[in-house]
């Protein structure tokens, strides 16, 4: 089954293009055009990963990433956080809890191996989760 991949940001023509580099790759991905819809959708359809442009109009990346970090249906959603203005991103990823950044532009490649690696850490953190249960509920018995 196909990761699901919500990808939000308010340029119609950058959320083309990566919607589209996604799917190609074979992702199912759904698209966002700012943070209200973004943080909807996500209770919608809990995706895979969350790809999250920094500067929108209404409300930025780092409050949508703070809102998802802080539900605890959501929160264990790994955030890609992009954005253009490079000299703040890490800093703002770190303070707003996503999990990674890219500097636009990027180029195709390296957007899918951070996609990649995000959900290869992700897959990881889920399966080591689930087997501390699975020995705690055994060990209860």
């Amino acid at each position: 089954m196909a990761k699901k991949i919500l990808v939000v940001d308010d340029e119609p023509d950058v959320l083309k293009i990566l919607l589209l580099r996604l799917n190609k790759t074979g992702y199912e991905t759904i698209g966002a055009r700012d943070g209200r819809e973004a943080l909807e959708m996500a209770r919608q359809i809990i995706p895979d990963l969350i790809i999250l442009d920094f500067h929108m109009p209404d409300m930025n990346g780092d409050e949508v990433a703070r809102i998802l970090k802080e539900d605890k249906d959501l929160k264990h959603i790994p955030i890609l956080l992009i954005s253009a203005t490079v000299t703040s991103v890490a800093q703002r990823a770190e303070e707003c809890g996503a999990d990674g950044y890219i500097a636009k532009p990027f180029q195709p490649k390296e957007l899918i191996s951070a996609v990649k690696k995000m959900l290869e850490q992700s897959e990881s953190v889920n399966l080591k989760k689930e087997m501390d249960h699975g020995s705690k509920d055994s060990s209860s018995r």
